[in-house]
């Protein structure tokens, strides 16, 4: 066993210790907004501390490039989560420490997921990161909508470790050991890779995290939790967990089963076409702002998906990009139904947005940005994010999947427009009450990082490819 090398997981300990005395700060401190504060500064600590370099932790825990590019999209999406939900909670009359720690240890258990070499490890990571994302949800508590997305998410979430832990289970009865790498190479040297059980452990992996990134035909608890829960917590779920259960699933398929890759290519294909296929679909028929955007992200995972085909560093590479990318443009949306929500309006619907363009002119501008980019449209990110799945799929020769994939891309286009045209041509059947546009710091320093980032790696994302291709040295 290698040595205990703290240093590696410095990033790791210093937000269980943040998380921890945040906790103990709710007895003593009154202002919660002071909280948040602290918060801020404990994350951004555990940003600086990341590590470049590599290096390892008792031999189930590995710092590389790929879990340092992800480290890096749970903690921007945990410091944009924040800073949403500190006009939101107050809002809400929830505010409280607790909620600021359970967003911490969710990201702690996320973290851990994408660097462990050791199933035990990753099952432990995901407990962490879904028992807090369970309270999350219903953390409002008066709200019986909060509770039913809490119960919903839950249920299913349970469902969905049983799975994965029955998976786990049966490879490591057949291989005896719970490293993914041995257990890669054990599959690869003996020959294994049409053992039945393996390929139902395999298939048992995908359904799991079919449940964690809302892949279809396993979706269905995201619309109901992503409408109930509240706005803040659907925007930090909405991107976080999703990114950590592509992660893991990335890492199992191309580490435990490379040698199955015939086997399970076939399923992700089919199931990357229906995601695509039922989310666009189904949000078409949507007039509930959060729901629209449940399904919204059902299709995104089917995009994402198409990543994991080709089994290339490529695919990896765009996955990556897709996921940072979706990372700004899908906060933004949401931060702009918060900055909107007032105790007398939740601005949830269609109808919330009427008129938006002649009262509030400006926000209007930066939510159409955010649509055009989660439609794909140049020059926002999101066009550079589908294309570098595209791209991924085109040099592997899978050009049918490319096609359809455009064509999904083009549906997703019509219900991203008809949130622009209740914006810019529908007259607001009431006056709109004032939004408190100008009294929160922290949620426009949110939206306007989520609007530059979105803009500028869609005008300029050389920068950022060019820098993961660096990290990773291939391409």
């Amino acid at each position: 066993m290698q040595g205990l090398d703290f240093s590696s997981i410095a990033p790791e300990l210093i937000l269980l210790g943040l998380a921890t005395v945040l906790l103990l700060l709710e007895l003593v401190i009154k202002r919660k907004e002071y909280i948040a504060v602290l918060a801020l500064v404990g994350v951004l600590t555990a940003f600086f501390s990341l590590s470049t370099k590599g290096g390892s932790f008792a031999d189930v825990f590995e710092i590389d490039a790929y879990s340092y590019v992800f480290k890096v999209i749970f903690l921007v999406n945990l410091t944009l989560a924040i800073l949403l939900s500190i006009r939101y909670m107050k809002v809400k009359n929830s505010s409280s420490g607790e909620y600021y720690s359970l967003l911490v240890f969710s990201t702690v258990g996320m973290m851990l997921m994408v660097s462990a070499t050791n199933l035990m490890l990753i099952y432990l990571g995901l407990e962490l990161m879904a028992l807090s994302t369970y309270i999350l949800a219903g953390f409002i508590r008066h709200d019986k909508h909060s509770t039913e997305a809490a119960i919903k998410y839950f249920l299913m979430g349970a469902f969905s470790t049983a799975i994965i832990l029955y998976g786990m289970s049966l490879l490591y009865g057949t291989t005896g050991t719970m490293d993914i790498a041995r257990i890669g190479a054990y599959i690869h040297y003996k020959g294994l890779a049409g053992n039945p059980l393996l390929l139902i452990s395999m298939v048992l992996f995908i359904v799991s995290f079919g449940f964690k990134v809302a892949a279809v035909p396993f979706h269905m608890w995201a619309p109901d939790v992503y409408e109930g829960a509240p706005t803040s917590v659907t925007a930090f779920m909405s991107v976080g967990p999703k990114a950590a259960g592509f992660a893991v699933l990335a890492k199992v398929l191309l580490t435990v089963f490379p040698s199955m890759i015939d086997n399970w290519s076939v399923i992700v294909t089919g199931l990357a076409i229906l995601t695509m296929l039922v989310g666009n679909l189904l949000a078409l028929a949507q007039s509930n702002l959060k729901r629209m955007l449940a399904y919204s992200s059902i299709a995104h995972a089917g995009y994402v998906l198409l990543g994991l085909v080709p089994g290339s560093a490529e695919g990896v590479l765009g996955i990556m990009t897709y996921l940072f990318i979706y990372m700004f443009m899908n906060i933004g949306a949401f931060s702009i139904l918060i900055l909107l929500t007032t105790q007398d309006c939740k601005c949830e619907t269609l109808n919330d947005l009427e008129g938006l363009a002649k009262t509030h002119p400006f926000v209007a501008a930066i939510m159409l940005v955010f649509m055009f980019s989660l439609a794909g449209i140049p020059p926002t990110g999101g066009f550079i994010g589908k294309f570098s799945i595209f791209l991924s799929l085109l040099h592997a020769q899978h050009r049918w999947l490319a096609i359809a994939a455009v064509l999904f891309s083009a549906i997703s286009a019509f219900y991203y427009l008809r949130v622009v045209m209740y914006m810019y041509m529908r007259q607001p059947e009431v006056a709109r009450p004032d939004t408190g546009i100008t009294d929160s710091f922290a949620l426009r320093l949110a939206l306007s990082v989520s609007l530059v980032m979105t803009l500028m790696l869609g005008i300029m994302p050389q920068q950022l490819i060019d820098s993961m291709r660096h990290m990773f040295r291939f391409i």
